[in-house]
């Protein structure tokens, strides 16, 4: 009967993990869920209270640690073209729907307007918003 006790203490942690996702009360509240199905064996108290012990242990001295690791992952670099996205360029030819070419970085790239409806002069400052082949959609800075 033991067993239900258990099972509830692994419920009510599992919520609470949900609640506050911290990592800790969801590898306790497994280690409860470990404890209960001990329990539903048939095996004695003080032996369901060491497999609880063993599984929080293992859950929070190994796997919490991974997870963590896990977690503070810097985020992926950007490569090639989808680097450029984001950046500003220099208009270096008058840029409308259909054609233009802009100065990113160091280089330089054909482009056109994101709203063909703009005409963006020379000399002015564009955000690259999207690359499609060889070309920069680009929009006016305001």
């Amino acid at each position: 009967m033991t067993w239900i006790i258990w099972l509830i203490l692994a419920a009510v942690l599992g919520v609470v993990e949900l609640l506050t996702v911290t990592l800790t009360l969801g590898l306790i509240a497994v280690a409860a869920a470990v404890a209960a199905v001990v329990g539903a064996l048939g095996v004695p108290v003080p032996l369901q209270i060491v497999a609880f012990v063993l599984a929080a242990g293992a859950g929070l001295g190994l796997v919490r640690p991974i997870a963590k690791r896990h977690l503070k992952q810097p985020p992926p670099l950007r490569t090639g073209t989808a680097a450029l996205v984001g950046r500003s360029a220099l208009v270096q030819q008058e840029v409308n729907g259909h054609h233009g070419r802009v100065r990113i970085g160091g280089e330089e790239w054909s482009a056109r307007c994101y709203d063909e409806t703009l005409v963006i002069p020379v000399g002015a400052t564009v955000d690259v918003i999207q690359i499609e082949g060889a070309t920069a959609l680009v929009y006016p800075r305001e």
